[in-house]
C-alpha cells in the first residue's frame, strides 16, 4: 500500500500578510523558495510513483525547488476560489461580518475572474483527485503502485485530508497547515490515518532503506 504525501507551497507575500489567496497567481517570496529548497534535501532520495501539482506558480515553483520531477499539473488541485474575499484577510472580513468563518459561512461571489466556490465544490474536486490516485495507493500487486505526492494549497489540502479520512469536508477546519508543510497520510488495518502532520524537514528526511517510505 502506498502513502499519500501532501506538500503545501512555500511562503508568498499574500500568505505572509494573511490574505486569502485563491486563484490569484502570486509567486514565492525569497523565504518561500528557501523553504522549498530545504524540502529538496529531505526528499532527495525519495521516488514517488506519481507527483501531481496545482498549476498555480507558487505550487509549481515549490515542487521544482524541492527537486521533484515528472510533475503533472491538474486544475483540481488549485486553491479554493474565494470569490469576493480574494486578497482579503479574515480580520477584514470579520469587521464587516462579525463571527464569519470560511468553513461554515463560505464566500461571497466576486468578479468574472473570481466567481467563488462553495465548500461542496472544493470537496468535489478533492474527491476527483482521490479517485485519480487510488490505483497508485491501492496495493503492491499493481506495477505502477507506490507513494503519491500532491503539491497544492492550504485550504485545498485540508479539505482533501478530511475527504481522505472519510470525514465531512468541513472537518478540514481542524487540520492547520503551515507554509511548506509536509503531511503523510496512509492506512492502518484498512482504515485511512494521519501518519504525520506538519512534519519538520528532519522528520521528512528519515527514510527507510528503500527510500520509499517516510518516517514521521
Amino acid at each position: 500500500m502506498g502513502d499519500l504525501l501532501l506538500i503545501r507551497h512555500g511562503e508568498t507575500e499574500w500568505s505572509r500578510a494573511g490574505r486569502h489567496t485563491g486563484t490569484t497567481d502570486v509567486a514565492l517570496t525569497h523565504c518561500g523558495r528557501a523553504q522549498a529548497q530545504a524540502l529538496g534535501g529531505a526528499l532527495a532520495a525519495y521516488r514517488p510513483a506519481l507527483v501531481l501539482v496545482s498549476p498555480l506558480q507558487r505550487a509549481v515553483e515549490t515542487a521544482v525547488q524541492a527537486g521533484l520531477s515528472d510533475l503533472r499539473a491538474t486544475s483540481d488541485l488549485r486553491e479554493w476560489d474565494y470569490g469576493g474575499y480574494e486578497g482579503v484577510s479574515t480580520a477584514e472580513i470579520q469587521r464587516r461580518r462579525p463571527g464569519w468563518d470560511l468553513w461554515h459561512d463560505g464566500v461571497v461571489p466576486g468578479d468574472r475572474e473570481h466567481p467563488g466556490e462553495s465548500l461542496a465544490q472544493v470537496a468535489e474536486r478533492c474527491d476527483r483527485v482521490l479517485a485519480r490516485i487510488a490505483p497508485f495507493l491501492g496495493g503492491a500487486e499493481a506495477s505502477d503502485s507506490g507513494d503519491v505526492v500532491l503539491v497544492s494549497h492550504g485550504h485545498l489540502l485540508r479539505v482533501l485530508t478530511a475527504r481522505y479520512l472519510e470525514l465531512p469536508a468541513a472537518r478540514g477546519a481542524h487540520f492547520a497547515l503551515d507554509n511548506a508543510a509536509v503531511c503523510r497520510l496512509g492506512t492502518e488495518h484498512g482504515r485511512p490515518v494521519i501518519r504525520g502532520w506538519n512534519l519538520p524537514t528532519r522528520a521528512v528526511a528519515q527514510q527507510a532503506p528503500s527510500g520509499a517510505v517516510l518516517q514521521a
